[in-house]
């Protein structure tokens, strides 16, 4: 495999040289707050009174059809979100609850979110796992990336609470997920139940992730030889050699989808930090640290803020995509501490409060503030409050 040289592009390195995280001005205290204050205008402007569900978008639109399932015919106008959007809300919690330990959140956990994820438990298939839509619709496809997802905050409460239900989930969780593996292509995890088309990055990367924190949480090796294995799957079939980073998705076929995006590259840089961790093997620490430049070098932008001042922007995209990125960064910082991508991350969530919020407290996906949007996802608000908690974290 070929590796990039470790270094970030010149003039991000030029504009960050100079902060180091104990001299930042946001102190953990500022993020804890925004996380709080963020979680509560979601709430206020997303819950659907009487239930514990939440709206797709704000303001509500009843014609609203999503475009990220599987198929155009299960892409119908709901009351509620579907199960990835919803899912976010635990990521957010779950961050706030790591960075504050106050049950506050736990009892938000307990009370609200999950008892509203339970909502799209589907125990009529078998394997269980949770569908993309409610259980009381019509039958939904299921998304192996989507109960990842749910799979990896279900371990992170675990390992946060000890509670023996949230492993208990979490294990159900994975054998629903090792049912979507089989040896075309070599193995892989697939994307939909339904649509066996393609194995995606989104399912395997995380998978990986997934895997890793139920060995650290259980001492299974199984989990261990299972995410080295869905990493090297990845790697051997979803990097592009010529700058480290990961396509989306290979198709039976073979064919290649190339486009490359943040969560993507993310999780694989988280992975190979657990596997640097569970194994002692340096190896996996260099292809981190290689994947935390090329995801730098890619997904930031030099930009000039509203009053002269010169940084790194992240690019304008699926914000949630960002926090997952963010996740990896964190986790590789946890471990080398080198400290110039969570500052970069630093000054985009100071500049994204200041610039990007709207008389609702609800977030544009224009971190510049130039543009705003005139519907804002859920998963959007989710992902910010999850940024705002886990850079809370940082020390």
């Amino acid at each position: 495999m070929k590796h990039v040289p470790i270094y970030v592009s010149l003039a991000c390195l030029i504009l960050f040289s100079s902060f180091e995280l104990k001299k930042e001005k946001t102190s953990v205290n500022a993020n804890h707050e925004r996380a709080q204050v963020a979680l509560e205008s979601l709430y206020a402007k997303y819950a659907v009174q009487g239930t514990n569900l939440l709206r797709e978008n704000y303001p509500f639109d009843d014609k609203y059809t999503a475009t990220y399932l599987a198929s155009d015919d299960q892409a119908v106008p709901n009351q509620y979100s579907y199960l990835w959007p919803y899912s976010g809300t635990f990521s957010a919690v779950n961050a706030i609850l790591e960075a504050t330990d106050n049950d506050k959140y736990k009892e938000i956990l307990d009370t609200k979110v999950l008892p509203g994820l339970e909502e799209y438990f589907d125990q009529k298939r078998d394997p269980s796992g949770y569908a993309s839509y409610i259980n009381s619709a019509p039958e939904s496809d299921r998304f192996y990336d989507d109960n990842v997802w749910l799979g990896i905050d279900f371990t992170d409460t675990y390992m946060m609470k000890g509670e023996q239900k949230y492993l208990d989930k979490a294990k159900l969780i994975w054998d629903f997920v090792a049912s979507g593996m089989d040896d075309k292509l070599g193995g892989g995890i697939y994307w939909c139940e339904q649509k066996r088309e393609s194995k995606n990055t989104c399912s395997n990367a995380p998978g990986a992730v997934f895997a890793l924190k139920l060995f650290a949480a259980t001492k299974d090796r199984a989990y261990l030889y299972s995410g080295k294995d869905l990493y090297e799957w990845t790697q051997k079939n979803l990097q592009d050699p010529t700058d480290n980073l990961y396509f989306d998705n290979i198709r039976l076929d073979g064919k290649i989808g190339k486009a490359k995006f943040a969560y993507n590259s993310g999780q694989m840089m988280q992975a190979a930090v657990l596997l640097y961790k569970a194994t002692g093997e340096d190896k996996y620490l260099t292809d981190a640290q290689n994947l935390a430049t090329a995801c730098y070098n890619y997904f930031f932008h030099d930009f000039k803020g509203a009053k002269g001042e010169q940084f790194c922007l992240l690019n304008k995209g699926n914000i949630w995509f960002t926090a997952v990125m963010l996740r990896g960064f964190i986790e590789l910082y946890n471990v080398d501490h080198n400290p110039i991508y969570i500052n970069a991350f630093k000054k985009n969530m100071d500049y994204a409060w200041e610039h990007s919020r709207d008389e609702n407290g609800l977030f544009s996906t224009d971190w510049s503030g130039q543009q705003k949007d005139a519907s804002i996802w859920l998963l959007t608000q989710a992902a910010m409050v999850e940024m705002y908690g886990r850079l809370a974290t940082v020390k």
